[in-house]
């Protein structure tokens, strides 16, 4: 991994950095040699733009090649990333909890502790439309790429549920899980580029594991003990004016 590169990439940015971490299929434990690195974190406006009239930047979107590599970056300002937090977004939380870590502060590891009484049974609802969408673009492109989505990301949504942990690697999660069919797929998805095409198609095989993984996801998320509701708004309030301060 080329972390100094990533960092130097990072720290150009206009804004101050709370952390930066790596998402993508470097996170989910299967990038193609052509992967690009999908940079994600939180920046803090300055509180002179934040109070001032004129529009600020509360997301910054970046995509270029730079020092050899191909870069995906997004970061959103400190407000609204603690507000995503209070919603069932399972994207803030996988990045927010990346073991990937490009750049990383103090305040860092203080929003870890706090965002574990963000986690809810209903980022259910997260976990079960991503994997609506993406076996949606499986089933028209017939790529590994949106299939090991799939999976991946029923896993980690059943894994969520069962333990209140965000775990957003597939080989990790497959330890769990014992699937026998996904170290193939990821294997395929290392040794190629990230369009290859499923070498021998059985679809009807992936729908009803689809299918079956749903049920379980929805078992889970009926069985699970985590809360209905964050508790963590004061406690990441105060934490955001600290910050701003």
């Amino acid at each position: 991994m080329n972390y100094e590169k990533l960092l130097t990439i990072s720290q150009a940015q206009p804004y101050p950095l709370l952390f930066t971490t790596i998402s993508g299929a470097h996170l989910y434990g299967f990038p193609s040699p052509d992967s690009d690195y999908d940079l994600r974190g939180v920046h803090i406006l300055l509180s002179t733009e934040v109070l001032g009239l004129y529009p600020v930047r509360e997301t910054i979107e970046l995509s270029e090649i730079k020092s050899g590599l191909e870069i995906d970056l997004v970061t959103h300002d400190i407000k609204k990333f603690f507000t995503l937090l209070l919603k069932r977004n399972g994207y803030v939380l996988e990045q927010l909890y990346s073991p990937l870590i490009v750049y990383t502060t103090p305040e860092h590891e203080a929003l870890k502790k706090l965002a574990l009484n963000c986690i809810t049974r209903h980022h259910y609802y997260h976990y079960l439309g991503f994997s609506q969408s993406q076996w949606k673009l499986f089933s028209k492109k017939n790529q590994v790429k949106p299939l090991l989505y799939v999976y991946r990301v029923l896993l980690t949504g059943i894994y969520l549920m069962q333990t209140g942990t965000i775990e957003a690697n597939l080989v990790k999660l497959n330890e769990h899980f014992q699937l026998p069919y996904i170290s193939d797929l990821i294997t395929q998805k290392l040794s190629e580029t990230e369009k290859c095409l499923l070498k021998q198609t059985d679809l009807e095989f992936h729908h009803q594991e689809y299918q079956r993984l749903q049920n379980e996801l929805e078992l889970a998320f009926e069985n699970s003990d985590l809360p209905d509701e964050p508790s963590a708004k004061a406690e990441l309030n105060d934490l955001l004016i600290s910050i701003r301060k």
